[in-house]
């Protein structure tokens, strides 16, 4: 009788659902899976290695492109880990900014994975759907930072600037008409705050839109109810954390255990799911729109009710305003000692943590007191969740495979860091 043997197989790092350069071993019984093994480094861009040959304000944008689906959230766990070696406290205007925009990261992240999950699994339409959504909020990054990913819009000490009074409008060119144009600048006509809370006001049925096509959706349900199922003790034991955590009924949120920013001034529930499978970790994304669309709007509220500054008035740290700047020569080397040379940060070391879309985002720094890093280490959650594929997938089918790396939400910014 001919010997039956188990092959291997890889997944990635061309697969197009593998989300970046993944390699993934698959030793098959069939096509059942008996092991995966991931392989990763393909990606390895030596980021933290490169921040201790950089100024602090310098290595902001790298946050952007680490897990480049969370800008500012990433932006938001180092200059939080800055402050804290500085002793300072940003100003209570520049913390409610970082709530809304790490809310609206969190929306962004969540719809992005939502579509791309769906695509991965044969749902064409809510990737065009998601998309949708994308675009209004990355016009929103881009009228406050001018960039519409890459923002580096939070600093040490605060935020680079305040919300602009207008929101940036469409013109008429060879390819639109003057009716798609007004049609378009419909919700532009006043400034950016505007527009994000008409945004708030439509976003909901946005999120039903998605629901009726996945919620009760048989195929959807088929591909992912029992899928990568994991228990609450093994969630915990593995360092699971944000939605992979929930998912499995664990409360855990770092906004409601261990409040920063503004977070302790605004009402938000905690999704939590019940049997711990795709699903469930789908369902509590889904809620977190929600519940993130709730925050925006709390902070659009006290934001229009409490103008003020945006950034701490030390100019060891945030620089002199443009106009001081050109008109007063203390300012001017201020100024060009800030940018030159950069800040220099007390010797220390220091951990933040921020409740990521996807987990636990944190940044452990050291500092001899120069004017860069001595060390910097980043807490990436999607790298935990990653670890844990071959448990996930051990017993299920090639198929499974790509709903399970799709409900990690992972990015390859942050593993191959």
């Amino acid at each position: 009788m001919a010997e039956i043997r188990n092959y291997t197989m890889n997944f990635g790092p061309q697969h197009p659902a593998a989300h970046g350069v993944l390699r993934l071993v698959l030793e098959l019984d069939g096509e059942v899976i008996q092991r995966a093994d991931p392989h990763i480094g393909l990606l390895h861009r030596a980021t933290e290695k490169l921040a201790e040959h950089r100024t602090y304000l310098q290595n902001l944008p790298y946050f952007d492109r680490f897990d480049y689906t969370t800008m500012m959230c990433n932006e938001h766990a180092y200059v939080m880990a800055i402050e804290k070696l500085l002793g300072i406290e940003p100003p209570l205007r520049a913390l409610y900014l970082r709530v809304m925009f790490d809310e609206i990261t969190r929306i962004l992240a969540h719809v992005f994975s939502l579509g791309a999950h769906g695509l991965d699994l044969g749902a064409m339409t809510v990737f065009l759907y998601c998309f949708r959504e994308r675009e209004d909020l990355f016009d929103v990054y881009e009228a406050v930072t001018g960039a519409r990913m890459h923002a580096a819009y939070y600093r040490p000490g605060g935020v680079y600037r305040d919300l602009p009074e207008r929101m940036p409008q469409y013109a008429p060119s060879p390819i639109r008409s003057e009716a798609a144009v007004r049609k378009l600048n419909r919700n532009r006509q006043g400034s950016v705050l505007d527009f994000i809370e008409d945004f708030t006001e439509r976003f909901p049925k946005c999120v039903d839109e998605y629901e009726t096509l996945l919620t009760d959706n048989r195929i959807w349900k088929q591909r992912t109810v029992g899928i990568g199922v994991v228990p609450p003790e093994r969630a915990l034991a593995l360092g699971f954390t944000g939605p992979m955590l929930r998912g499995s009924g664990v409360e855990w949120d770092l906004r409601k255990k261990q409040p920063y920013a503004a977070y302790d001034r605004v009402e938000f529930q905690v999704p939590v799911g019940v049997n711990g499978d795709c699903y469930d970790r789908y369902l509590v994304r889904i809620e977190e729109m929600r519940q993130s669309n709730c925050i925006v709007r709390q902070c659009i509220d006290w934001l229009r009710r409490n103008p003020g500054p945006v950034m701490v008035d030390n100019h060891k740290i945030a620089p002199p305003s443009r106009v001081e700047m050109k008109t007063n020569m203390e300012e001017l080397i201020h100024h060009f000692k800030l940018f030159t040379e950069g800040m220099h940060v007390p010797a220390g070391e220091s951990y933040a943590a921020i409740e990521h879309p996807k987990g636990e985002f944190g940044v452990y720094l050291v500092s001899d007191g120069a004017n860069k890093p001595y060390r910097l280490k980043v807490r990436s959650p999607s790298f935990a969740h990653l670890s844990s594929m071959d448990e996930l997938a051990r017993g299920h089918m090639i198929a499974d495979v790509v709903a399970i790396i799709g409900t990690f939400e992972i990015v390859f910014g942050d593993i191959d860091r």
